[in-house]
């Protein structure tokens, strides 16, 4: 049987909180919480350091709300970092169920439920191959999660940012609504930033490009992708 070898050590996985909802309209759903965790076990089996940023947009999206009634930008983008804790303690749980050792670790303390950020306390749970998931975002207003993700990524050493979405990359336009819309196979931190492509926020792919943290785009739905992307198969949109 030939041996897999992975490509990275260390990754970071940024998933959206969108993802958790599945099939739901709002919320998390069990099932889908409990089929990424499947596959997080996979790569973490394979002795991957894996470290997590999850979004809160399933509960509570600040720039949506903010808008919608009226709420102060700053109050609104707090509401969606507590969020991203309800997700990240429902994806320990499913982690743990399937007996992955987990850390929670929030950018605002709540000691009675996670971890206190730390960086060295965070590569420390990842040299002892416990899984590691940062919520809260930054603990800042005005930044997204996927800035926290390439903030992280940046910190820990993460050899590459895999974003997981609802698509199989990253398309010159949106492919559930144009049918012409073509896919790139690779693109360039510059490229993306020129052509205003939806990756993530100019923010982040700028922090990425200074850092020279590379961005996988892939689609989380397909099961074992996490793992093929580990192993350095050829899925999804590499952004460098």
């Amino acid at each position: 049987m030939t041996r897999e070898i992975p490509v990275y050590k260390r990754i970071l996985l940024k998933m959206s909180g969108e993802a958790l909802q599945g099939p739901r309209e709002h919320g998390i759903d069990a099932d889908t919480c409990a089929m990424f965790a499947l596959q997080v076990k996979e790569v973490w089996e394979m002795g991957i350091q894996v470290a997590m940023v999850v979004g809160g947009g399933n509960i509570f999206r600040g720039g949506v709300e903010t808008k919608r009634f009226g709420l102060d930008r700053s109050v609104a983008d707090h509401m969606g970092m507590l969020a991203t804790v309800l997700n990240g303690l429902a994806l320990q749980n499913a982690l743990e169920q399937l007996g992955v050792p987990t850390r929670v670790m929030t950018a605002i303390e709540m000691h009675a439920i996670a971890e206190p950020y730390i960086l060295r306390r965070a590569v420390r749970h990842l040299e002892k191959k416990r899984v590691v998931i940062f919520v809260a975002g930054t603990g800042n207003p005005y930044f997204t999660t996927d800035t926290a993700a390439a903030l992280r990524a940046s910190e820990i050493n993460a050899e590459i940012i895999m974003k997981a979405t609802k698509v199989d990359g990253v398309y010159t336009a949106d492919p559930m609504q144009d049918k012409k819309a073509r896919k790139y196979d690779k693109l360039r931190f510059i490229e993306v930033l020129n052509q205003n492509l939806k990756v993530m926020d100019s923010t982040a792919i700028s922090m990425c490009m200074d850092n020279t943290i590379p961005i996988l785009v892939f689609n989380l739905n397909k099961k074992g992708n996490i793992k093929r992307a580990v192993l350095g198969e050829d899925i999804g949109t590499i952004v460098t």
